[in-house]
């Protein structure tokens, strides 16, 4: 294993090298640094050109230039990184600006390439299941418009109808009758062209699904929810039932009673310790404090595993363990909803608290409170984070549903059904497993990507990150700035590609890294 890293690493070093070099000549020699002063008036231009001059060492050709760089560069090995200086930006050093910029950036496209992946690859996965059903025809076709969509116009539409009309509805909530019937019954169809199976069915899931919908709504109407919105005690138990719920189904326990029992009291635990957390919450009011909750929650779903595991003790350890992790996020969302009063009296919106600039507001960024800062942050993430999302969602939904109907007509899949298999354990614990195999090279590619930077979707919504930094450096042809973000997001996809190779040999067991 150390072998073939170290193999990997040296030969896509020596290709990050060669690249380094092509993008350092091609930016310095893309423009003039100091066109602006040669042809300003200022009668201090000469002494700022010849300090620029010597800042950038602009005497030395950019062939030996790049030597100076590299050598600075290979600094951040051992902890002393000098990446030089940024002209574009008030002399700041890049290193300083990669680091503010990686943050916007990481908070931006990280969670909507997760929330992408997760996404797309459960509505490939149904419809595989359903193929040639109109469920099937309706996202296939669904997909391809989303896919060809330009992500500009996509960010001006999410901030017309997701931030100005959606903000215009917080300020006077209040969902019609028919409304709720409507979003109700399209709920319910889809849904029924989800499950399949006979008409009988069909009309009973959908059936369901209206009533429970229409009936929702109208309640959060009448309770002008949307008006304080909350979650409580009674939405992290409806939560975390949730969640419970979809580990059963992904690992192929729905019916093992150990499992649904370590699970259930995981569950149970959490609604349980929702009022002495809340104590916790408010004397502990950082970011630590989630992974502290956290830990303890998959601490007792470890213990509730043990206990009520049977002979599937390991399994149910680990799986409760899991499910209590993610119960944080609902006592997180409660933390956070709890301070919508206080912060839709602070921000500047009139009506509403969707924000459609910046990563947060200034007035709030060094506020004390942190749910009220993770709130801020979150209206903040809505619109961009969507806008990213309804392209990658199409992109993942097709891959998926090709690659998993290819293996679904392997041998092994029918043998599988052959041995009298249920259906939820040849898909997930045999098909699903293969089909990851391809989508985790797309995976592996996207999370490289994604650190370089979305720089449409960055200058739309007015967010510093990656791109908007790149994009900077080229126009004022900022030769460390642009290095700086190349270095970044190269060494990002170096990363990443090894860590693609690394998950091929876990998800496949014919694939092994060996010694050699």
């Amino acid at each position: 294993m150390i072998s073939f890293v170290s193999r990997r690493l040296l030969a896509t070093m020596a290709v990050l090298l060669v690249a380094s070099f092509v993008v350092y000549q091609l930016t310095a020699n893309s423009g003039d640094p100091l066109e602006d002063l040669r042809t300003s008036r200022d009668p201090q231009s000469v002494a700022k050109m010849a300090t620029l001059t010597e800042k950038l060492d602009l005497d030395t050709p950019t062939f030996f230039r790049y030597f100076k760089w590299i050598g600075n560069a290979a600094g951040c090995v051992i902890g002393q990184c000098n990446l030089g200086i940024s002209v574009s930006r008030g002399d700041e050093p890049v290193a300083s600006a990669l680091g503010s910029a990686m943050q916007s950036t990481l908070s931006l496209v990280l969670l909507a390439t997760v929330l992408s992946i997760l996404l797309g690859v459960a509505i490939g996965m149904t419809t595989a299941l359903r193929q040639y059903s109109g469920y099937d025809y309706t996202v296939t076709f669904a997909a391809f418009i989303f896919y060809s969509l330009p992500i500009f116009w996509v960010a001006v539409l999410l901030k017309e109808f997701g931030a100005i009309r959606f903000n215009e509805f917080l300020g006077d909530p209040h969902i019609p009758w028919w409304v709720a019937l409507t979003i109700g019954l399209v709920f319910g169809l889809v849904l029924s062209a989800i499950v399949g199976g006979r008409l009988i069915t069909r009309l009973k899931t959908a059936g369901v699904a209206l009533v429970l919908v229409t009936v929702t709504l109208v309640l959060l109407d009448i309770t002008q929810w949307f008006a304080n919105p909350s979650i409580g005690i009674v939405g992290v138990a409806l939560l975390g039932a949730g969640v419970g719920a979809i580990m059963l189904f992904v690992t192929s326990n729905l019916t093992k009673r150990t499992m649904q029992f370590s699970i259930g009291a995981t569950i149970l635990a959490v609604v349980a310790l929702w009022y002495p957390f809340q104590f916790l919450w408010f004397y502990l009011n950082t970011g630590w404090t989630i992974l502290i909750v956290a830990v303890i929650l998959a601490a007792i779903g470890v213990a509730a595993g043990f206990l009520l595991g049977g002979d599937d003790r390991t399994e149910a350890m680990r799986l409760s363990a899991v499910t209590g992790a993610i119960a944080t996020v609902p006592l997180v969302l409660d933390q956070m909803f709890m301070r919508w009063g206080d912060y839709t009296q602070l921000i500047p919106l009139r009506s509403g608290v969707i924000s459609t600039i910046g990563a947060n507001t200034p007035t709030l960024a060094n506020n004390s409170d942190t749910w009220l800062r993770m709130l801020d942050s979150s209206t903040h993430l809505v619109l961009p984070t969507l806008a990213l999302m309804i392209i990658s969602i199409a992109g993942y939904t097709r891959y998926t549903r090709a690659t998993l109907l290819e293996v679904l007509n392997q041998d092994y899949v029918r043998t599988a059904r052959a041995k009298g298999l249920p259906e939820t354990t040849v898909i997930m614990r045999h098909a699903f497993r293969n089909t990851l195999i391809p989508i985790a090279t797309i995976v592996a590619f996207d999370f490289g990507a994604v650190i370089g930077g979305a720089i449409i979707t960055e200058r739309v919504f007015a967010w510093q990150g990656m791109g908007a930094l790149f994009n900077q450096g080229l126009h004022a042809v900022d030769v460390n700035l642009v290095m700086g973000v190349f270095l970044v997001t190269g060494v990002a996809a170096v990363i990443a590609n090894i860590l693609a190779d690394l998950a091929y040999s876990a998800l496949d067991p014919r694939i092994r890294v060996t010694e050699k």
